[in-house]
């Protein structure tokens, strides 16, 4: 997301603290040291953890909006059971449940988290900074529009916006639209077509 927006009154959604993330870091970085120096964990495993972490990304997600775009029945199972269906293409899901809610030309989903930073982690990796900052939990549900424009999604008025908060025990995806001629592409140019910001919702299809 691009921050040179001029925000205005509006809280801005990232707000950077150095002293803050320095000092976090600090502490990761002597209990990392105090676990490997009492012999609970070593420095490869500590790494090999960091990048199980990382390891889910965007392609995950594009795999499914692709397969789902060119599969009508697999997509009828994934609005139906998202866990259920995603685990299908072998994706290991750790969710309780994954609930994909549909873009179309009347309607589109905003995902968020009020309370923490809920997030389909196993399927997305993690979170990007601004999902997480207070300001984008508060204001995508009290100003739902304003924080899409910001994102250069301009929503047009007449198109009704739903904002899912996820949660615990349920964690969201948004299926965009697909482009109009979608059967001539193949399964890998449509997945590049899909971006992180596309199944969270601040980002809108070409339709």
């Amino acid at each position: 997301m691009p921050h040179d927006h001029q925000h205005g009154e509006h809280e801005a959604l990232i707000i950077e603290d150095e002293a803050g993330n320095i000092e976090a870091q600090i502490i990761i970085d002597a209990l990392q040291q105090v676990l490997i120096g009492k012999g609970l964990l070593t420095a490869h495993e500590v790494t090999a953890a960091i990048a199980k972490l990382e390891s889910p990304g965007l392609h995950l997600g594009a795999k499914i909006v692709a397969k789902a775009w060119t599969d009508p029945t697999f997509k009828s199972r994934l609005l139906s059971d998202g866990r259920a269906a995603v685990q299908e293409l072998d994706i290991p899901v750790t969710e309780a449940r994954i609930i994909v809610v549909e873009n179309t030309a009347q309607l589109h989903n905003l995902i968020t988290c009020t309370l923490c930073s809920c997030y389909p982690r196993s399927i997305l990796g993690q979170p990007p900074s601004w999902y997480i900052s207070k300001a984008y939990r508060a204001r995508s549900v009290r100003e739902p529009r304003q924080v899409l424009a910001e994102f250069g999604l301009d929503l047009m008025r007449d198109i009704k916006l739903v904002v899912h908060d996820s949660n615990a025990d349920m964690r969201y995806l948004v299926l965009p639209e697909p482009p109009h001629d979608v059967e001539r592409y193949t399964i890998s140019e449509l997945e590049t077509m899909i971006s992180r910001d596309h199944l969270i919702g601040v980002a809108r299809g070409d339709g």
